[in-house]
């Protein structure tokens, strides 16, 4: 009896006899066809669809064929991988445990989120504002080059602590040294700032935490996305970075309660918030497993093994994703490599397959931080450009604008795998142009000392669309996109060259802010405008999609002459249920 195999001719399928010497078996970049099986294979195929449509396959039913249904999916490996053994069941035991432990990582995120709202907060307290003789009373905010400096500062401590990140991720004491490292200096600077007497105080408690803020920005990424299952990896790491709003609605919200105090605890309390997020990172981080790509590095597979095998795997090491991670991961961990010594980067810029790579981080560093969301700082002053003239209620508008942020990100972190990492960063940063675009008329035509208050409303209703837009894109992304960019290799040095690049973005946008605010008020909105349709060509022309790739198909991208093309290309697997039973027939490349 003759077998047949599907073949993938101008967009449809016919049938044509086998080839010999075809097998079926777990496909390398080179494998094109795969043959049937009499052998099956389990579970069936309605639940390997939904397994295989997470995060790195996102299949689409394009034919079907006497019981062959026909899936386009972006890597055949993984899919194969999936289709080999039980599936990762979300409510296990092992997976709630899973979900604790990123939770305790997701800490790092959270105080990232108490600094960039917290700040905002209390700089629109004329309170804070009297206390350290900060000019802005008048304006909704501090303003001028006193604002400036206690903005930029932690920024500054941001660049110092990229220096120590890479070595304390990668050291000894691996991803949890590094967390448990940035935590408790978060703790030290918080400290600082809530109990600070003078300006000088202030600044220097601002520097620490800006250093220990850019320890765990490496750290606790590299966790994440390390730890989480590969087919949930997408929305868990997308996840860690809406954990942000989970500390900026807390600080949004208990200053508007002590904005009413006439006491220096009006802005104390709200400062010493701080402390949560870090002290529970620093008390739990060491009973948490470490990262099985830390594991490798360190030449303890047998480790790495228990942990994939406990959270990846059903408790079985020999399960074929875990077997896949596993390889790729020994592969890809030089032992005389240069994530060895830790004054050595090299390997960010040493091939033109690292150059793209690092350019794909860096476009998401600055990006992430010019396009707009640089304002968020200074919302209490925007919200009286645009009329509001009472201080209570620029802080509620304040707290809602955070609220409405937060669900923007969650948005964004839950269709993050269906839309795609490129599709999701052009169209939000184009998005988020246009919304600038009417708050800088709105602001222009109606904010002035609140004559026309229909107007000043459209002007605070399009900057919380702009959050929302902003969140829904960029949220999920600035953990995702460095994260996948980068090498196993180069992650944690990377992502504390990532946090070099947010650090330097963050230090021009808040250092200017506060001066150009005060000098040319709404127009210093325009500035963003033409920097995201700058940033729109640019990922246009440059970005990658990134969804669905394991680090052999990344390195094939990376290395093609267009990598922009080559990232958009996806494969079609064929697969054909038989009695309940699962097999693959065919993996073709799609034109």
């Amino acid at each position: 009896m003759r077998t047949y195999r599907w073949k993938y001719r101008r967009k449809r399928y016919i049938k044509r006899p086998e080839q010999p010497g075809k097998t079926v078996g777990l496909l390398s970049r080179r494998s094109r066809t795969m043959s049937s099986t009499k052998e099956p294979v389990t579970p069936p195929l309605a639940e390997k669809q939904e397994a295989i449509s997470d995060h790195h396959v996102i299949p689409t039913v394009v034919a079907e064929r006497e019981g062959a249904k026909v899936m386009e999916v972006q890597n055949a490996d993984f899919a194969v991988a999936l289709t080999s053994g039980p599936q990762l069941n979300p409510y296990s035991a092992a997976s709630i445990q899973l979900y604790f432990i990123l939770l305790v990582a997701f800490m790092g995120s959270m105080s990232n989120g108490f600094d960039g709202q917290v700040m905002g907060a209390v700089n629109g307290m004329n309170q804070y504002l009297d206390y350290f003789n900060i000019s802005g009373t008048d304006s909704g905010g501090g303003v001028g080059t006193a604002t400036a400096i206690i903005f930029g500062i932690y920024q500054i401590g941001s660049i110092v602590g990229v220096v120590l990140a890479g070595p304390l991720t990668d050291g000894r004491f691996g991803r949890r040294g590094g967390m448990f490292t940035g935590a408790f200096i978060i703790l030290i600077g918080a400290v600082v700032i809530t109990t600070a007497l003078h300006k000088s105080s202030l600044l220097a408690g601002r520097f620490v935490l800006g250093l220990g803020v850019s320890i765990t920005a490496t750290a606790c990424p590299s966790y994440v996305v390390e730890m989480a299952p590969p087919q949930w990896r997408g929305r868990l790491t997308g996840l860690f970075n809406t954990f942000y709003y989970a500390g900026s609605m807390l600080c949004t919200g208990i200053s508007i309660a002590t904005a009413r105090l006439s006491t220096t605890t009006s802005w104390r309390a709200p400062l010493a918030i701080q402390i949560v997020p870090a002290g529970i990172l620093c008390l739990f981080v060491w009973l948490l497993p470490e990262s099985p790509r830390w594991y490798v590095s360190a030449g303890r597979t047998e480790d790495a093994a228990k942990v994939l095998a406990k959270y990846h795997g059903n408790g079985d090491v020999n399960a074929p994703l875990v077997q896949l991670e596993l390889r790729e991961f020994e592969e890809s961990i030089k032992l005389d490599a240069s994530d060895k010594r830790w004054w050595d980067y090299s390997e960010l810029v040493n091939t033109r397959n690292a150059r793209y790579r690092t350019l794909m981080m860096i476009m998401m560093g600055f990006f992430g931080q010019w396009s707009g969301n640089g304002l968020g700082y200074f919302l209490t002053i925007l919200f009286k450009n645009a009329g509001v003239e009472s201080q209570e209620r620029r802080l509620v508008l304040n707290f809602v604008n955070t609220i409405v942020s937060a669900i923007g990100a969650s948005i964004g972190t839950s269709l993050c795998d269906t839309i795609g990492r490129r599709t999701m960063w052009f169209w939000g940063t184009f998005a988020s142009a246009l919304t600038l675009i009417i708050v800088t008329v709105c602001t222009a035509l109606f904010g002035e000392n609140g004559a026309n208050p229909a107007g000043a409303n459209s002007a605070i209703a399009f900057i919380f669309l702009f959050g929302f837009v902003f969140s829904f894109a960029y949220t999920p992304l600035q953990a995702l996109v460095p994260t996948e960019c980068l090498a196993n290799n180069t992650r944690a040095k990377g992502m504390a060259m990532y946090s070099f690049a947010v650090s330097c973005a963050g230090l021009v946008g808040n250092y200017a802010g506060p001066i150009a605010l005060q000098r040319i008020q709404w127009k210093y909105y325009i500035v963003y405008v033409c920097w995201d349709i700058f940033e729109c060509a640019m990922i246009w022309l440059f970005a990658v999609e990134t969804r669905g790739r394991t680090l052999e198909e990344l390195n094939d991208i990376f290395e093609s002459p267009n990598p922009v093309r080559a990232s958009l290309k996806k494969k079609k697997i064929a697969v054909l249920e038989k009695g309940g039973q699962l097999e693959v027939l065919d993996v073709e490349d799609t034109a």
